[in-house]
This record gives structure tokens, C-alpha cells and sequence, in this order.
């Protein structure tokens, strides 16, 4: 247990540039607290003590602001970013070196028993205020953006955002471009993220353009051939692509 608290340390010192000692994050990061005392809770859930287990667990909640049940796993070098509002359900799983910040959830949709809450895999970054509902498992390397709610899988590597969430779709040249740079997205989110409803609506205005183009030119060609176009010119509405463009993003 000491020797995943040593990694832990060092892992917030990394990533974290507001840590200025390795002192400062052991008395001061609510992160590693919750964590210490999840360990010692797991530990508990794991002997049969469950009620105990739950005690302790209640305990980090009080000081930390973190609810992890005991019943949860978590991996080794788990980043829990500010932390406050966090809850991790009974049979969430939190792979090794990922990354959660505050106001996450872990949460089950299903009174049944069984596999209820999401697993996240190795190195998964999980932005402020995302809910991540369901069973399901969100693969290596992927990023939740802030105040996503996830309910369906995420494949590894893939980018999340949104209510619901939507997968991002990037380009090879994109991801070769992201895994060049620190490999580190703060809150699961770039800056050049594109929401993917936001780029459909610019492909179907982009559409409308290139269909209102075409009426136009068939109606100057009826024109040349002495069609009288007058009325369909006149029904022809006032549209602005380049307005609801802005309005859009």
C-alpha cells in the first residue's frame, strides 16, 4: 500500500504543476487521501467486513469530499484531480494511471445485482462534471470531456463529449499530431475539439448552400430559355448560412 501511495505522489507531482513538493501533496491533495483510505476500506470490503469497510469509506467522504465505495477497484497511479463531488460506485473499476477530476460519477443505471457500474481502462481521462452511467467499459486511453454523460462503451483512444456523449471522429493524421505532444489532455478535452452534432449541422448547411446554388442556376438556365421564373424567384427564401453558422458555434 505504501509503495502505490509513493507512485501516486509521484504521479500528481508530473502531472500536476501546481504541486510544488512532494510534502505539500501529502498533507494537502484531497486526492490522496480518499485514495489512502479507499485502500485500507477495499481492504475491509475484501475480509468481510462490510460493514467496517463502509465506515471507513464514510470517513474519506467526510474529510475528503470523495465517495469511493470500498467494493470499488482502483489501479495503481490514479490521478484524482481537486476530487470534491467524486462518487465511484460498488463495482466501478478504475484502471491504472487514469485521471478523474472533480465532480465525476461512476454511477450504475440498474437496481439488479451484478456488474452495475463502468470500468474504466488504463490511462482513461475523465473530465470535470462527467457522469458515466451503465456497466459498460471505456477503453485505454480515452477522454470524457467535461460534463459529458456517458451511458454506451467507448472504444480505446477515442474522445467523448456531450449529453448524451458522442464520439469524436479524428482523423489519422490527428491522433498522430496528439500523440506526439505531452500524451496529457487536462479535463479530457482539447481546445480544438469540434462537438460532432455541431459539424453535422455545418455539413447540412454547407449542403443547403450548394443546393440553393444549383436552383439558381437551373433557374437562370429556364430563364435563357424564356421560362418565366418570376414567382418561384420571388418564394425563394431570405437565408443567411454564414448567420447560423456563427450561431452555431
Amino acid at each position: 500500500m505504501l509503495e502505490a501511495l509513493r507512485e501516486t505522489i509521484r504521479v500528481i507531482k508530473e502531472r500536476d504543476p501546481a504541486a510544488r513538493s512532494h510534502w505539500e501533496i501529502v498533507l494537502c491533495y484531497p486526492g490522496l487521501h480518499a485514495i489512502a483510505f479507499h485502500h485500507v476500506a477495499h481492504a475491509l470490503w475484501q475480509s468481510e467486513w462490510p460493514v467496517l469497510a463502509r465506515f471507513v469509506s464514510h470517513l474519506g467522504r467526510f474529510f475528503t469530499g470523495i465517495e469511493i465505495h470500498p467494493g470499488a477497484t482502483i489501479g495503481r497511479r490514479v490521478f484524482i484531480d481537486h476530487g470534491m463531488g467524486i462518487v465511484i460506485g460498488e463495482t466501478a473499476v478504475v484502471g491504472d494511471d487514469c485521471t478523474l477530476y472533480q465532480g465525476v460519477t461512476l454511477g450504475g443505471t440498474s437496481l439488479n445485482g451484478g456488474k452495475r457500474h463502468p470500468t474504466l481502462e488504463a490511462g482513461v481521462i475523465v473530465g470535470a462534471g462527467a457522469k458515466i452511467l451503465g456497466g459498460f467499459t471505456v477503453g485505454a486511453g480515452a477522454k470524457i470531456g467535461s460534463n459529458a454523460v456517458l451511458n454506451k462503451p467507448v472504444p480505446p483512444g477515442a474522445t467523448a463529449v456531450g449529453i448524451p456523449a458522442r464520439i469524436l471522429e479524428e482523423t489519422e493524421a490527428t491522433r498522430e499530431q496528439k500523440a506526439k505532444s505531452l500524451g496529457f489532455s487536462a479535463y479530457g478535452i482539447s481546445g480544438d475539439v469540434n462537438d460532432p452534432m455541431v459539424k453535422a449541422i455545418h455539413a447540412l448547411l454547407d449542403h443547403s448552400v450548394t443546393t440553393d446554388h444549383k436552383i439558381d442556376a437551373l433557374l437562370k438556365r429556364l430563364e435563357a430559355m424564356g421560362v418565366d421564373c418570376a414567382e418561384a424567384r420571388a418564394s425563394k427564401d431570405q437565408f443567411d448560412p454564414q448567420y447560423l453558422n456563427k450561431i452555431v458555434d
